[in-house]
């Protein structure tokens, strides 16, 4: 098992889907089939191998990606587990941002949901090749058509099934395959037991044949668009062999322009086999993906570093883990060389060195001791103290800094306190250490209450890091009512100026400066521009300028909130021979910013939600009437049967304790998720609500 494998049978992969699509029990069911754990666990049971959290095991919910190695049809398989709770969105970003391939797990019945577009969306971001697994075509309403053409239509994807079920719901028997024509049978029913191994393929089913055949025509037809040679032999009537169809497959998926559809229902370990056998063949090697580009920090150049065991190291630290025996793990990607244990390494990023403890291959919570790990694999690291999320590893005389994952900014704010004087130290200690192992769970300290404020991406994201907190660090700490980030923006243009002159005993203060500030659109945050001519100011000043001005933005007018999306032009100003220094010129940014923006026409800016409520048909209308008066705004309706689902857009600040008035108007049979979109500006009434409060 633990034989060097070449880097053409290494798989880097991940499942990544919405939330209850089925990612961990399909996870569980790969492990159990290719026999890296002798039992299947449940989530419904809390004993599953990559949910090991005590709070996943109490949810029911992935909460942190959890990574592990298998292997299958002499391939090594490593497999990241992410979360689909927007909330732990982060999660989902770090994986795809080393990851060679993905399984998308759709439900059958639900087809794309909301967060199945955000994963769909950062794979396309990393251009991550994927394939799809139709998961749960045991329930009623399962539709493998439908989910298909949600694909196509939800997802602007290109869908080729290369499986047709045979059957839907309790009907369902198993699957053809497209590319042979051989099907795979299973029991009818709920059952489970002694499917470890592989079902025997046997002849399709005599009345599946014209089906068969319509789908395989249409599967032919969208793989040889994508190969000139392989169309040119179709379109002259030549018979196309399943090796070439095969091979234009995978090349067309390594090329993103379509993603095989395969189907099954994992919590029964129907399609486990097939899904095994996609991966291997459809999902790329770190040697057939393209080489991995980072920036020379001493000439600022772009650098390839390919595959290659014997060219210098590159790795990329994509996550921070806290482990209650071995103490801080870095999780690594190595993209070029080797690393060994206890070998001493440079941070590029951070320019300082490391020495590499040990090496450990993870299995979930559970570890095994590695003396190397080389280029194409993922490992985790003891040792690294000062590297963090993003940061790269690699040489002193071959330095290269790889781009690192981008992470959504907090949107929901509580405060913090510990219930003791005892609990100050551990408090501190434990805000610090979460906050290294997440990018998207900010601290920091309000300067006019004194109070410690802690940022992540939802109230659920929040709860879970004080339940942390609770039970890994032993603090017991008070938290006040989720607070939401809001923000401010200009919509005037204006000139404006700042002076700061001060006139002591010998030198003085003299720091002048004029600025042009305007708005910009939406997310494109704060732009500071020099356009001093002539030298009216030095340039040596130029720098405390901008410090001065990004310093005051932090403070808008209005409420005190960030100020957002401004390009702010130095474009004039003075200077005194004896009396300028960088403080001068820092505190004249500053003051430009502080006595200018309340006339260029502040606003205020609130987080907008992207929600959808999946409901009985029966509730509709008091859902809709609860959302009117959360101030949303409808985007759709749509359904089938009994159950219907509703869009819209949604401010954050009214979506607290919206799961319990969700459970209270449907009897509990309602669900909802969301994730942020973006701010806008919050209505005038509203404003003034929030200036009493």
């Amino acid at each position: 098992m633990e034989a060097d494998y070449s880097i053409e049978k290494i798989r880097n992969i991940g499942f990544i889907a919405h939330i209850d699509a089925g990612k961990t029990t399909t996870t569980e069911q790969v492990l159990f089939v290719t026999g890296r754990i002798h039992r299947a666990g449940g989530v419904d049971d809390g004993n599953t191998a990559m949910d090991w959290m005590a709070q996943e095991k109490e949810r029911g919910i992935t909460i942190t990606a959890a990574a592990t190695t298998t292997y299958w049809n002499e391939c090594r398989i490593n497999v990241i587990d992410t979360p689909g709770h927007v909330d732990f969105t982060a999660e989902v970003e770090r994986s795809l941002r080393v990851l060679d391939g993905g399984i998308i797990v759709l439900d059958a019945v639900a087809g794309v949901q909301p967060q199945s577009e955000t994963v769909w969306r950062q794979a396309n971001t990393y251009k991550v090749p994927r394939i799809c697994f139709v998961n749960k075509m045991d329930r009623v309403g399962a539709s493998f058509e439908r989910t298909i053409e949600s694909i196509r239509r939800r997802l602007n994807g290109n869908p080729v099934a290369i499986q047709l079920p045979i059957g839907a719901e309790d009907q369902f028997g198993g699957m053809i395959d497209l590319i042979t024509g051989k099907a795979t049978m299973y029991p009818l029913g709920r059952l489970n037991e002694g499917l470890v191994e592989r079902p025997e393929e046997v002849d399709m089913p005599p009345e599946y044949q014209e089906q068969y055949d319509v789908y395989r025509q249409a599967m032919i037809e969208k793989v040889v668009e994508t190969d000139e040679d392989l169309l040119l032999k179709y379109l002259e009537g030549e018979e196309i062999t399943n090796d070439e169809l095969r091979e234009a497959l995978k090349q067309a998926t390594f090329d993103l322009k379509l993603q095989p559809v395969l189907c099954g229902s994992a919590m029964f370990a129907k399609g486990i086999h097939s899904l095994l056998d996609a991966i291997v063949w459809y999902l790329p090697s770190p040697a057939d993906v393209p080489p991995v580009e980072g920036i020379n920090p001493a000439n600022g150049e772009t650098e390839l570093r390919y595959p290659d065991p014997k060219a210098p190291l590159s790795a990329l630290a994509f996550k921070v883990a806290t482990d209650p025996y071995v103490g801080r793990l870095v999780f690594l990607r190595v993209y070029s060389g080797t690393v060994e244990a206890g070998a001493v390494v440079n941070n590029v990023t951070k320019k300082g060195r490391e020495r590499m403890g040990r090496l450990l291959r993870m299995h979930a919570n559970s570890r095994e001791e590695l003396a190397e790990v080389s280029a194409g694999n993922i490992c985790a690291a003891i040792g690294l103290k000062n590297t963090f999320t993003g940061d790269t590893i690699g040489t002193q005389d071959h330095p290269v800094i790889l781009e690192p994952p981008k992470f959504p900014k907090p949107v929901v704010s509580v405060a913090i306190e510990p219930s003791t004087k005892a609990d100050q130290d551990r408090l501190t200690d434990a805000l610090r250490k979460l906050a290294d192992e997440d990018p998207t769970f900010v601290v920091s300290v309000n300067n006019e209450t004194g109070q410690t404020i802690m940022s992540g991406m939802g109230e659920l994201h929040l709860e879970v890091l004080v339940d942390r907190m609770r039970r890994e660090f032993s603090v017991d700490a008070q938290v006040g009512m989720p607070r939401v980030s809001y923000r401010e923006t200009l919509t005037i243009a204006r000139q404006i100026e700042g002076r700061f002159i001060r006139q002591t005993g010998g030198h003085g203060q003299f720091g002048h400066v004029i600025l042009d500030i305007e708005p910009l659109e939406r997310g494109e945050g704060i732009v500071f521009e020099n356009k001093i001519r002539g030298g009216a100011i030095p340039r040596e000043y130029i720098s405390a300028v901008e410090k001065g001005v990004r310093d005051a933005l932090d403070n808008g007018p209005l409420a005190g909130y960030p100020l957002v999306d401004l390009r702010i032009s130095l474009v004039d100003g003075s200077y005194h021979d004896v009396d300028s220094s960088e403080m001068a010129f820092r505190s004249a940014g500053m003051l430009a910013i502080r006595e200018g923006t309340p006339r260029c026409g502040p606003v205020l800016l609130e987080p907008i939600t992207d929600l959808e409520v999946v409901t009985p048909g029966e509730y509709l209308g008091d859902i809709i009437g609860d959302l009117g008066s959360r101030r949303a705004q409808i985007q759709n309706i749509e359904g089938h049967e009994d159950s219907q689902s509703v869009r819209a857009l949604l401010p954050l600040g009214e979506t607290f304790s919206y799961t319990t008035a969700l459970r209270s108007l449907s009897q509990g049979r309602a669900s909802y998720t969301m994730e942020f979109k973006y701010y806008e500006p919050v209505p005038e009434h509203i404003v003034k609500t929030l200036a009493t409060a």
